[in-house]
């Protein structure tokens, strides 16, 4: 089975390439969710333990969470070294499930792959990239986001330049939404008879 990793840095529109995998009939094991779901179930515990006051009405408060730790690159690695294995064991379900479904192939949505060295589990990475303007227009637009914390994020992830040299395929995002689609139908017709490294646990 194809294993594909899929990221991009904040705002490039990652998760609307994501959806589009799914409307193409791949599977995509989103990072976010499944750390939202942990931060929802016995992660809660957990995270309370480690940064008491952050999580509200048995759910962790995001909010809360991320003003504990930006900023303190100590207090994301301990948030990483909770959160990391948990996700990784979600991920680890999600391929065997795709692979017990007898898959051609899956999507894994990783915000951070490069920087947590997950190209590494991935037959091939695409980068999903817009220009500098395209990006901070779109950050800036989401609730709550503000330029301090965006440049903040910024300095988290791998340079959007960087990202464009490891990628495989890089699908621009600065276009139309049926141009974007059209550079994932290009894409996955390119790959489709790629033979795939993933074998099952």
């Amino acid at each position: 089975m194809i294993v594909v990793g899929l990221t991009g840095s904040i705002a490039m529109g990652k998760s609307t390439v994501g959806r589009m995998f799914v409307e193409a009939g791949w599977p995509v094991f989103d990072a976010d969710s499944a750390v939202h779901d942990y931060y929802r179930s016995e992660g809660a515990r957990v995270i309370e333990a480690a940064f008491p006051g952050v999580v509200v009405d048995g759910a962790v408060d995001r909010k809360r969470l991320s003003a504990r730790v930006l900023g303190d690159d100590a207090a994301i690695r301990k948030l990483e070294a909770i959160v990391h294995p948990a996700v990784g064991a979600a991920r680890e379900a999600f391929l065997a499930k795709a692979f017990a479904e007898r898959r051609r192939g899956a999507v894994l949505d990783v915000p951070l792959l490069f920087e947590t060295g997950g190209e590494r589990r991935c037959d091939l990475v695409v980068v999903v990239s817009a220009s500098p303007a395209a990006q901070r227009q779109r950050a800036l637009a989401r609730p709550g986001m503000t330029a301090e914390r965006f440049q903040a994020l910024l300095e988290r992830q791998v340079a959007d330049a960087e990202k464009r040299k490891k990628a495989h395929f890089v699908v621009d995002t600065d276009t139309t939404m049926a141009d974007t689609r059209r550079q994932i139908g290009d894409l996955l017709r390119a790959i489709v008879g790629l033979p795939g490294s993933y074998r099952g646990i």
